[in-house]
């Protein structure tokens, strides 16, 4: 199947020079997955909902601000590349193109509609994600806030005091929020609103009762109630426990099993591809596909590299976050670093990846390998 197929020809086009107010507007009234910014015509990228999620941003900055590159589709292209596309660049949609024309866009909506009957293979327990990042039911949404955007995220699961399950924040709900908060108060200075905002608890704007799955549930069924209610994630509890946040299953965990391969090279996921600089994709996976081989009962399912961008720069050099995080047959474990540059920043991240690695229990390295891995730790 080619996207072709699946390709939506009604699309939001906006100009670059269009100013925040107009867009937030936008999304209130037709509730798009994303928008597409052009330039005297030329495309220039997308705007989604994760980029409207930035408390310090006005109203009349222009839209060309807080684009986020989203690569141009062919539209004979395969789903399957253009799923892993998505995932990479960590959007919602995308342009679609025959030659120089725009024809369409693609959602992860319209992917995920198309290959439903094939979801039934899957269980949830095997591609969800474990290791989530919470908050408090009473903490502030300036919080909610910055959590998203340091993790790259749209949700968080809010728990009590008891740390159970009471309801899940979202990009969306921030969203939805700021844009009807701004229609109450009309034109002018919303600085004293929005510090407002920020400082109302979670509680406020959650939604309650959450919408779950359990591990043992195909993903098919989940990926229907997600599509069936227009929310982008459930929270996955234990079979007998829905007070317990066991993880979260999203569109994009499901997009990225889409990319799962067969072949012998390690299937390796790059998000924000876009900050590679001195290191490739190719490079990457070769780094990690080195350090994995160097264990012994330890089969990769799935690597997942993250990069994020500071506003911090050394001599024009951005610092750059680096998450690692792979899949295995022993559970998942990760390994994080800082460094300027996307190339320092992952080697920072690889190497302590690889001491994680080296402490999981049941996990063994090569003869060869073994007395490197203990100096590395400190055993020597």
């Amino acid at each position: 199947m080619d996207i072709s197929d699946i390709a939506l020809p009604d699309f939001i086009e906006v100009d670059a020079d269009k100013r925040l107010g107009k867009i937030r507007s936008i999304f209130d009234r037709e509730n798009p997955k994303g928008l597409i910014v052009t330039n005297d015509g030329s495309y220039v990228g997308v705007i989604g909902e994760k980029q409207l999620v930035k408390s310090h941003v006005e109203d009349n900055t222009k839209a060309a601000a807080l684009v986020r590159s989203a690569p141009k589709i062919d539209r004979h292209e395969d789903v399957r590349e253009v799923a892993r596309m998505l995932v990479e660049g960590d959007v919602k949609l995308a342009p679609v193109y025959e030659g120089e024309k725009l024809v369409g866009v693609i959602t992860e909506d319209a992917i995920l509609e198309a290959v439903i009957e094939n979801l039934d293979a899957l269980v949830v327990e095997q591609i969800f994600t474990e290791d989530v990042i919470q908050i408090g039911e009473k903490d502030r949404i300036g919080r909610a806030i910055n959590l998203l955007r340091e993790h790259g995220i749209s949700r968080l699961p809010v728990t009590d005091d008891g740390g159970r399950l009471a309801g899940v924040i979202t990009t969306h709900d921030i969203v939805d929020f700021a844009v009807r908060n701004d229609h109450k108060q009309g034109k002018g200075d919303r600085r004293g609103d929005i510090d407002r905002m920020l400082d109302l608890p979670v509680y406020d704007l959650m939604t309650s009762p959450v919408m779950t799955t359990d591990p043992t549930a195909s993903v098919r069924d989940a990926v229907e109630e997600m599509l069936e209610n227009d929310i982008a994630g459930l929270v996955v509890t234990p079979t007998d426990d829905d007070g317990t946040v066991a993880g979260v299953l999203t569109k994009t965990d499901v997009l990225r099993a889409l990319t799962f391969t067969e072949e012998e090279r390690m299937d390796v996921q790059v998000t924000n591809v876009s900050l590679l600089d001195t290191i490739s994709r190719d490079e990457i996976t070769s780094a990690i596909t080195e350090v994995v081989d160097k264990y012994q009962q330890m089969q990769v399912h799935h690597a997942h590299v993250r990069f994020h961008e500071h506003k911090e720069k050394l001599r024009g050099t951005p610092l750059i976050q680096c998450q690692i995080r792979l899949r295995t047959s022993h559970g998942q474990v990760a390994g994080s670093g800082e460094g300027y540059g996307a190339e320092h920043a992952f080697h920072v991240a690889l190497d302590k990846l690889e001491r994680n690695v080296l402490e999981m229990k049941g996990v063994n390295a090569d003869e060869r390998y073994r007395g490197q891995l203990l100096r590395k730790l400190g055993d020597l």
